[in-house]
């Protein structure tokens, strides 16, 4: 009886020290399984470690080499609207110049060509004592009408002695405007004023009517609208006196002179409303090529506005690259940022629960 007890006993204790055993040789599998876990568990962070850190790396060479891009072309860009702007401001400098110079030119040809006719009318009331042949007064005219042209115009804006081709009439001259004729004849019938020194009524009335008469053959001759003249014509009077008394004279049959004259589109000019006929005609030949020249500059002007709106449509593609692009940069700071603190906490240890979405999205982009 007694033996069974210690039998008993010695049993307990035989499984006693059998499941400290036990206990004691699963206790050191365990603590071999954590360790080979914990051997994994580093592997596997340093791999993705790596994976993420090459990422990063590319990420920050894609974003310098596309801020590179834009600041290449941004100074291109500028560097070429600079030298547009230079180009216009010295075409505009050239143009202006240019009118400047013309309008001072037009201005002492002005006074010069005052000071001749004045000198002209002059010496006309000198020979026209002198002079008494019909062909020879015909001729003084046709010198002074024409000296008067080359003092005020230039050679390409007359000519003299023209010919029409359709009706073979020959006009002492013709003043050229755009492409239509202004003719002009200087064969003033000065016999009939010489005879007004009689200061009879007779001599009066054969004054009026060689001069309606001659108006008449202006009108009929001169004034054609198949060889493009103008309405009117001009009916050059070699001297100041003479054409006062053009403008003094009356018809009683037809009424004023100078009227008549105007009634029929043929307009008595005397050498100072000749030089200003003249006068108007230079500044509006100056006029004319001042509007050419607008015109080339307005053309010139256009093509800088073209290629400042292309500048303008790369200025825009350019900001809308440079503002994806530092959307990008945010994006991939902040994602940098999160990652960094990731890996600090996993360095220190800590596995945080987003990190497995960090390291994949990052690896993705």
């Amino acid at each position: 009886m007694l033996a069974n007890p210690i039998v008993w006993l010695a049993a307990g204790a035989i499984g006693i020290v059998i499941v400290a055993l036990m206990l004691r040789a699963s206790s050191r599998r365990s603590e071999a399984q954590l360790s080979a876990t914990r051997q994994e568990m580093q592997a596997s962070l340093a791999t993705q470690l790596q994976a993420v850190t090459g990422q990063l790396n590319h990420v920050m060479q894609s974003v310098t080499q596309q801020l590179g891009q834009v600041r290449t072309e941004l100074q291109t860009g500028v560097a070429a609207s600079g030298q547009l702007a230079s180009e216009a401001q010295r075409e505009v400098s050239k143009q202006l110049k240019s009118s400047t110079d013309a309008l001072v030119e037009m201005s002492q040809k002005v006074g010069q060509i005052q000071q001749t006719s004045q000198d002209l009318s002059k010496a006309t009331q000198t020979l026209q004592s002198v002079l008494g042949g019909a062909k020879t007064r015909g001729s003084l005219g046709e010198i002074a009408l024409e000296s008067m042209l080359s003092d005020g115009l230039p050679q390409s804006a007359y000519s003299t002695q023209y010919r029409f081709g359709s009706t073979g009439a020959i006009v002492d001259a013709v003043v050229h405007h755009g492409d239509r004729l202004l003719c002009v004849d200087s064969k003033f019938p000065l016999d009939a004023y010489r005879r007004l020194a009689d200061d009879s009524d007779e001599a009066r009335r054969d004054f009026c009517t060689a001069v309606r008469k001659h108006a008449d053959a202006i009108a009929e001759k001169y004034i054609l609208q198949d060889e493009r003249t103008l309405d009117y014509a001009l009916m050059f009077v070699p001297s100041e006196s003479i054409y006062y008394e053009l403008l003094m004279s009356t018809d009683a049959k037809h009424g004023r002179l100078e009227e008549y004259c105007r009634g029929i589109h043929v307009l008595p000019v005397s050498p100072n409303t000749f030089f200003a006929i003249l006068s108007a005609v230079a500044i509006s030949l100056q006029g004319q090529q001042i509007e050419e020249n607008a015109k080339h500059l307005l053309a010139e002007l256009a093509g800088v506005t073209k290629q400042f709106e292309n500048f303008a449509d790369v200025y825009d593609k350019l900001g809308t690259h440079l503002r994806n692009a530092q959307k990008s940069y945010e994006d991939a700071d902040g994602k940098m940022t999160r990652v960094r603190n990731s890996l600090e906490q996993m360095s220190q240890g800590a596995l945080p629960d987003s990190a497995p979405k960090i390291l994949e999205s990052a690896a993705t982009e």
